[in-house]
């Protein structure tokens, strides 16, 4: 064979080469083009879905943490099967895929136990309510006012203006208690008389003057009685009953009236008294 076969020879090769790849390169970047299109196309519906399922909801009047809950679990769930049919277009076995990424979660879920155990008790949370964003609740050993419940924790913000955030988990498995719930809460305080005072006039004298303060409800009526007794004199129960969200400034405000009521003239400052025995020898 001369020269000129063989290189008669390598060039068909050659060009059958080229056209090979040529033919393959031109069906793979087609199919790449078009997963990217499927991707972009897919994103674009999911988001479109999501707004739209978020959107019916919200005219239905349904909690903001469920909007999202449900927002979160359609888009996850969206994004998965558009990754398995993107990739199952491209010629990858979505079995196998599907297979490994079960056992990914699996290992994220060992892994994770925790995170997911809010996860659920979050889910609970949402279900049944026993609270809702905007409540002054105590649970997980924190008092404040609920700013969100999010995916795995509760944000609530203390009187003293600390943000919180509390695993669900921690909150559902504890006991929870709703201090917004009820139409109205009772202030407990307590007023220390004398044994020389006039304790009845005490009583009708605090039940008038708080019951005229403001946001102190007028039924329940104020209850002022006798508690307990101790060497002082007499301790009277003072309880006023307001709106939840007035709690706080009817607390103080019936402060003011128990000092500035019980520190007047009419009553005399309660001390202790001491009987003294001298013995001659």
């Amino acid at each position: 064979m001369d020269q000129t076969t063989l290189v008669n020879a390598g060039t068909e090769k050659a060009n059958a080469l080229m056209t090979l790849v040529t033919q393959y390169g031109t069906e793979f970047g087609i199919k790449i083009l078009a997963s990217l299109a499927f991707w972009l196309i897919g994103r674009w519906l999911i988001r479109f879905s999501v707004g739209l399922v978020q959107s019916s909801l919200g005219r239905q009047n349904v909690d903001p943490t469920v909007l999202r809950y449900v927002g979160s679990f359609i888009t996850v769930t969206l994004n998965i099967l558009l990754v398995i049919g993107v990739l199952g277009y491209l010629g990858v076995q979505t079995t196998t895929f599907a297979a490994l990424l079960a056992a990914v979660g699996l290992a994220i879920g060992l892994a994770w136990s925790g995170l997911l155990a809010n996860l659920a008790a979050g889910g609970f949370i949402i279900v049944l309510r026993p609270f809702k964003v905007g409540d002054v609740i105590c649970a997980g050993g924190v008092t404040g006012t609920v700013t969100e419940i999010g995916l795995f924790v509760t944000a609530i913000n203390t009187a003293d203006n600390i943000l919180t955030l509390v695993g669900n988990n921690k909150i559902f498995a504890d006991n929870i208690q709703n201090l917004s719930h009820n139409p109205y809460r009772r202030v407990d305080l307590t007023a220390q008389l004398s044994n020389a005072a006039d304790y009845q006039a005490a009583i009708d004298l605090l039940k008038a003057r708080l019951s005229a303060l403001p946001n102190v409800l007028a039924v329940p009526a104020v209850d002022v009685e006798i508690l307990e007794f101790n060497l002082l004199g007499p301790v009277l129960a003072v309880r006023p009953y307001c709106q939840p969200s007035n709690y706080g400034q009817v607390f103080f405000a019936s402060n003011k009236v128990i000092k500035d009521t019980l520190g007047s003239a009419d009553f005399p400052a309660p001390m202790a008294t001491q009987t003294l025995i001298m013995q001659q020898p």
